[in-house]
């Protein structure tokens, strides 16, 4: 742990330039006393390290060294591939990795790209989850990325809508959409996804397993959620459109729903409108999906819920047109 903690302090020297035993301690997360203690061990292992009391003081090396402690580890390596998203690499216990990866390319970048990679540091974050949406907790994601890792079978407990089940997975990958951690395994000859806010218990079961060579997670998940964005759109209605307003099919809210909608559009007639299908998931979705595009849309079929349209929108005229009292 010491050994590790002196890498990371003689590369914050190198990469920062010289600072104070104080912001050593808070980014080392030990004490003065403890910064001290360290930098008198590097002296002693003949790095030109030393410190300077009072006002504008601090720890420094001698210009001109540069430690050759540079190269990235394999972990390390992988880190850097998430250092736009350090929440996910925490979760993935790479957060200390990933820290010490970046202080190493720091470290190597000559002094006018370092200024310029620490500004981007100090200006951009990224923040993945949309408003209002709450990460899931993923107790079981920790047991989850060792088995990723080291392709360990896995034996988790999975809760579904109904009932809780217990599967043995092979674990190819990990996804995080929208700040949620979705598991892509392999369970028997299938493929599937599983939401890891779902996994209650994850347990390695010491089997190792062989990925498939040719599994390639970006293009899994990609034709994944095409094929579930397909399949929750169960019901269509037909309907005429105002082509001047097509725009207002964003208010859906569902994109996949959305770009089928406009795929079906057709000629338009000599007044602006079109026939169109759109999809949803239930009727009742699809009314309240609708009603926002107000007199812009009128749907011709199914009756039932061209009935409910109806019915809907003369309980709002009732609601806000009140007969005016002689």
């Amino acid at each position: 742990m010491r050994a590790s903690r002196l890498v990371r302090l003689l590369l914050l020297l190198q990469a920062g330039g010289g600072t104070t035993a104080s912001a050593l301690a808070r980014e080392l997360e030990v004490s003065v006393r403890t910064v001290y203690r360290d930098v008198e061990a590097l002296s002693e292992a003949g790095v030109p390290v030393y410190s300077e009391p009072g006002r504008g003081g601090g720890v420094r090396l001698i210009d001109g060294y540069r430690t050759r402690l540079t190269g990235l580890t394999s972990d390390e390596a992988d880190a850097v591939l998430l250092a736009g998203l350090p929440g996910a690499a925490a979760d993935l216990g790479l957060g200390t990795v990933l820290a010490t990866a970046q202080l190493k390319m720091l470290a190597a970048l000559p002094p006018e790209l370092r200024g310029r990679a620490t500004r981007v540091a100090e200006r951009v974050h990224i923040d993945m989850p949309g408003w209002f949406q709450r990460p899931d907790d993923t107790p079981g994601l920790a047991a989850v990325a060792d088995a990723l890792w080291h392709d360990h079978r896995l034996a988790i407990t999975y809760r579904r809508r109904d009932r809780t089940v217990r599967r043995t997975l092979d674990p190819l990958g990990l996804v995080m959409k929208a700040g949620t951690w979705y598991l892509i395994a392999r369970d028997g000859a299938d493929i599937r996804s599983y939401r890891v806010g779902r996994i209650t218990t994850a347990e390695l079961t010491g089997e190792s397993f062989t990925r498939p060579t040719a599994f390639d997670i970006a293009e899994h998940w990609q034709t994944a959620a095409e094929e579930f964005a397909r399949s929750m759109l169960r019901v269509s209605a037909h309907c005429r459109i105002s082509t001047a307003h097509l725009s207002l099919l964003r208010l859906m809210n569902d994109p996949a729903a959305v770009r089928a909608a406009l795929a079906s559009t057709g000629v338009p007639d000599a007044d602006g409108w079109a026939d169109i299908t759109i999809a949803a998931e239930s009727y009742e979705v699809l009314a309240h999906a609708l009603l926002p595009l107000g007199e812009h849309i009128e749907v011709l079929t199914p009756l039932e819920l061209r009935e409910t349209m109806t019915a809907t929108a003369t309980a709002v005229l009732a609601r806000y047109h009140r007969p005016t009292t002689p």
